[in-house]
């Protein structure tokens, strides 16, 4: 790939602009909002100029409920002999596409598995998708030159190719992405009118769990708008666990000891079924997930400390494979929890407290 033309310059298309410019690819920048593509272009992510002809591959990372007509527009125009889009849902925009009569044989779509909580150019990285799943859905019409294309996209993004049907894409980021978006909305909307007393004991959990919450609303309405069914048959069966997870709460502030017992029973049902689903999530860099021992270090809210951490343990020579920070309510201080091997944990703790931090059991 020498060329390339990315229409739609927010978070995901100017990402991926910058990985391409980086790996040297000349990359021409266009939205329907000028200044975005500007913007994006002195980010360094490629030219808001026209190419003079075909460039090799289009990507299309415009809003699901407009992908179709972008695609439509731009293969009419011969833009590019490769389209694909980024477009968080996949069947819908492709029926759009059949439907329209279109040649699809140049066509593939794609859904890179990253994102942030802030869109539009500013907020993109050339390191946004590295390292993370990127979904293609080619089909039996879709030509081996334009896959290789998207292959070579997702190589030069670091991210790793996923290959599967479009509906069954669908049917997936509703329950790992969109489900849980509309629950966390609905966690950090009983908040909206809670009493600051409450508001103020706000802890990591609370904030783990709100946190996908503060995405754009907007961008959230074409998203759902584009796979409402799937997210819907989710959501029913959610409410029959609350229910029922509401049922056996009652049932504990029963006097009858049969009754407690019961809702016991239905507390623990859904909290096992709970811890069985969590073990499933995939690790670091999608492997299996492992257990760690945590190591937490009391902190001064002041610049360099993180980094003093970080180089006192890479001199205890300990690996830390994850890291949280809880910062204390109305003190400028925080708890850091490095996240390292259970062997390696009494190693940086004895080497931590040497160099005079402040280790919490």
């Amino acid at each position: 790939m020498r060329t390339a033309l990315v229409i739609g310059t927010g978070l995901i298309g100017t990402s991926a602009a910058l990985a391409l410019a980086g790996r040297g690819v000349v990359v021409h920048l266009a939205d329907h909002d000028p200044e975005q593509a500007r913007t994006a272009a002195a980010l360094g992510a490629g030219t808001d100029e026209a190419p003079d002809g075909p460039v090799d591959l289009a990507i299309i990372a415009a809003p699901p409920a407009h992908v179709a007509g972008v695609l439509a527009d731009a293969m009419r125009r011969g833009a590019a002999r490769g389209y694909l889009d980024v477009a968080s849902v996949k069947g819908g925009p492709r029926r759009e596409l059949e439907a329209l009569g279109l040649d699809l044989s140049s066509y593939i779509g794609t859904h890179p598995m990253s994102g942030r909580e802030k869109s539009g150019p500013l907020a993109a990285s050339a390191d946004l998708f590295e390292g993370r799943p990127w979904v293609l859905t080619p089909t039996r019409d879709t030509d081996t030159e334009v896959l290789n294309l998207a292959l070579e996209l997702v190589s030069h993004c670091r991210a790793v190719p996923v290959v599967m049907d479009a509906d069954a894409h669908d049917r997936a980021v509703a329950l790992v992405s969109h489900m849980p978006h509309l629950m966390s909305s609905m966690v950090a909307a009983r908040l909206e009118n809670a009493e600051e007393t409450a508001v103020r004991l706000c802890g990591q959990g609370i904030r783990d769990v709100t946190r996908i919450a503060a995405s754009d609303p907007g961008m959230w309405i074409d998203i759902l708008s584009a796979n409402p069914g799937p997210v819907a048959d989710l959501l029913t069966d959610v409410a029959t666990d609350l229910e029922e997870t509401v049922r056996a709460l009652r049932a504990l502030q029963s006097p009858d000891e049969d009754k407690r017992l019961e809702g016991t029973s239905g507390i623990q049902g859904v909290l096992r079924r709970g811890n069985a689903g969590q073990v499933r999530v995939p690790g670091k860099h999608g492997a299996a997930p492992r257990t760690y021992e945590v190591v937490a270090v009391l902190i001064d809210d002041q610049p360099g400390q993180l980094a003093r951490i970080f180089a006192d343990a890479g001199l205890a020579g300990v690996n830390i494979e994850d890291v949280r920070i809880e910062h204390a309510t109305g003190q400028q201080a925080g708890l850091v929890q490095l996240m390292v091997e259970p062997k390696a944990a009494p190693v940086l703790s004895a080497a931590l407290r040497e160099r005079g931090w402040a280790i919490r059991q």
